[in-house]
Formats: structure tokens, sequence, C-alpha cells
């Protein structure tokens, strides 16, 4: 059976409504309670998105909860899912013991979080693109070699790496308190994309119509890190649907009931792309068929377990 109750009202910490990916409010949960085990699913809200994706997840992990009955679910009785910021702390916040699989929230709150708790006790599905999928898009786009430029500021240094990584010709700054945004704008003209990361230091409220307007006069394409800044101006990103994480969840739930650790946390795997026409054609970009077409969907198999 179902039961639904209220945790206490949780503070949202970031202020750009882009990284804030559910609203805050009272907390509800809902406990799928089964021999040995329970999935219990926290969220931050009770708005008819989050009904859709709480439901959607229950429906999925029914079957898994009902079958894992096994000597791990005697010892560790519960895995919360955590829809969205507010959930995520609230779920951390409990100190049961539990573990925590987090799900559309920006990486830099999973990685703050997590950061306070013991060890393999939190992962997550992370709400921003995969950086190596936006730089595939990059690619695909512009049909050449360009310079990308990514602004991290101290809470996202930690994706510095994986942009290196891909070997891709990138610049990196780092955007300390301290800076003006201005100046390091100035720094990166010369590169042909600006790659955004959901780092609310460099992108909120009081900067991101300035970083649109300073990249669409340097005729830079901006990579945003939702569908919804592309709307307000960037060029182009990869997004996952309600849908895509929420399979992908069940696939790391149905990892940590097999192997009794969970995976460590994850950009979203399954994504499409949308593209702002204006924006590309004040950049004479002629956007291919493939670069519309770039996305990696959720195999049917998973849809359901």
């Amino acid at each position: 059976m179902a039961i639904w109750r209220r945790a206490p009202r949780l503070a949202l910490a970031l202020a750009l409504a882009l990284l804030a990916v559910l609203p805050p409010a009272s907390a509800a949960s809902a406990v799928r309670a089964v021999s040995g085990f329970r999935f219990h699913i926290v969220t931050g809200d009770d708005s008819a998105q989050t009904r859709h994706i709480a439901e959607d997840l229950y429906r999925r992990l029914a079957p898994l909860a009902a079958s894992f009955r096994t000597e791990l679910a005697q010892r560790r009785r519960l895995v919360y899912i955590a829809i969205g910021p507010v959930a995520l702390r609230d779920a951390a916040g409990r100190h049961d013991g539990s573990v925590i699989i987090a799900a559309f929230t920006a990486s830099q709150v999973v990685q703050a979080v997590a950061a306070k708790a013991p060890a393999g006790t939190i992962s997550a599905v992370y709400a921003e693109p995969a950086p190596a999928d936006q730089l595939r898009l990059i690619a695909q786009l512009y049909g050449r070699a360009v310079t990308v430029a990514a602004v991290l500021g101290d809470d996202t240094l930690y994706v510095k790496p994986l942009l290196l990584a891909t070997h891709s010709p990138i610049v990196i700054e780092q955007m300390t308190a301290a800076d003006d945004i201005n100046r390091i704008l100035n720094r990166i003209a010369a590169a042909d994309v600006l790659l955004a990361m959901p780092d609310s230091a460099v992108y909120n409220t009081d900067t991101i119509r300035n970083i649109l307007l300073s990249t669409y006069r340097h005729k830079q394409g901006v990579i945003g890190f939702s569908a919804d800044m592309v709307k307000a101006g960037a060029l182009a990103t990869t997004y996952s649907e309600i849908e895509d994480i929420d399979t992908q969840v069940v696939e790391m739930a149905r990892a940590f009931a097999s192997t009794g650790t969970l995976p460590a946390p994850q950009f979203p795997r399954y994504f499409r792309t949308t593209i702002n026409d204006g924006v590309a054609r004040s950049l004479d970009l002629d956007v291919s068929a493939a670069a519309r077409a770039l996305a990696r969907r959720a195999p049917a198999a998973s849809a359901t377990p």
C-alpha cells in the first residue's frame, strides 16, 4: 500500500530558476512497503509535474521492490528516491542509515550534500546534461574544430578533469567571488562557443542576461544546461525528459538491488536535442539534420522493469 505524509518545509538554496529544478515547498513522501524492503519516494512539492514523476517512478520501481527480499534488504530496509534538491536535503537530514538515489537536482547540489554524508550512501542522476554529450553536440553544430570556453565556479571545478579528458580544444576560466563576470567574458571572447554549466556563482539572475548579450555580441554560441535556457537565448543543448531520468534511476536501483553497492553519481544517459533556430541563424550556422537528431533514447525494455 502507499502511505503519504508531510515533512517540514525546507528552503531552496539556489536562486536561479534554471538551477532550481523543483520549487521549494513542504516535502511529501510515498512509501512502498514490501517484505523486507521499502522504496521511499521523497518529493519537494505536490505539483502536477512532481506527482507525474513520483507516479512514474512508483510504477517502474514496484516490480523491483516486490522481488527484492535478500539478506541485504533485511540489513538496509530503506532506499530513498529523492526528487529535487529539497527532497535530497530532507532525505539526507534524516540520518537513519539508509541510502539515497537523487534525481532532478543539479550536480553541484548533489556534490555538496554528498560531501557531508557517509561515503557510498548518496548517488544521483544529475539534472544537467553530460559534458561529453554537449561537446558532441557542438561538433555536430559547427562541423569543424572550434574553441570551447567554460567558466567554472568553486562548486563546479570538479568538472574540469571531465572537460579536459575529452581532448577538445577548451579554455577553462575559474570564477571566484572577487571576479567580475564581464572581465572573464572578455578573456574568453576569442572562443567560438561558451559551454554553460549549472553553477549559481556564474549563472544567476544577476548575470544570465549579461552573459547572453555579451556572447551574442561576440558571435559566440552558448550551449545551455537546460531547454529553458535555450528558449531564453542559448544556441542549443542536450536535455532529458522525465521518463529518460526515471529510466536511469530504476537502472541504478536495480544495480543496487543486485550488488548492494550504489553506482556512482551519473550524468543523464538518455537525452535528446533542442536548438534555437533564431540564434543559429544569427551565428550563420546551417544546422544539420544530424545535429537536430542527436540523441540517446532509453531502451523500450527499460521503461517498465
